[in-house]
């Protein structure tokens, strides 16, 4: 029996909750398995619903609802959680990935962008004059090139950001 209402009410789940995801900022497989979730419990507390199909898309709306209010509730840490101390080999690991995926972008920046930025990464704090010389272009196009050059790690980098 229980097979039986699964496999009836499957396409029926897979619709509603692919309609209801994205208003609720779920994923559709999380809500669909937050509702199969709800008729395991209900199916051993009180057995299949009366009407399954008139169930499950309040089971999927209830769903939908809770996931927007956590949504809503919920906030990003706007720094570092507290312990959280710059010399754990965690909080160490996850700066030299990051140092590491920006060094590999700089070196896909088109022209002579990579350099520029690698002369304004250096530890050793160049400053433009000296920056200008050692690129061979005059210290007044520096800032206009240095802007340009930032817009264009903006662009490639904001897939990988949007994808974390």
């Amino acid at each position: 029996m229980t097979h039986d209402l699964v496999t009836s009410l499957r396409p029926l789940l897979t619709a509603e909750a692919s309609a209801e995801a994205h208003a609720s900022g779920a994923e559709p497989c999380d809500l669909e398995q937050a509702v199969w979730l709800r008729l395991l419990e209900r199916l051993e507390a009180d057995g299949p619903p009366h009407d399954p199909h008139r169930w499950l898309r309040s089971a999927v709306r209830t769903e939908a609802r809770r996931t927007r209010r956590a949504n809503r509730n919920e906030r990003p840490y706007d720094s570092e959680p507290a312990g959280a101390a710059e010399d754990e080999p965690e909080q160490l690991a996850l700066t030299a990935a990051r140092h590491r995926a920006l060094r590999e972008a700089v070196r896909r920046l088109p022209g002579r962008c990579p350099r520029l930025l690698e002369a304004l990464l250096s530890p050793k704090d160049l400053t433009y004059r000296e920056i200008a010389g050692e690129l061979g272009i005059s210290q007044g196009s520096l800032g206009p090139e240095r802007s340009r050059c930032l817009g264009c790690l903006r662009r490639l980098l904001a897939p990988e950001v949007a994808a974390h």
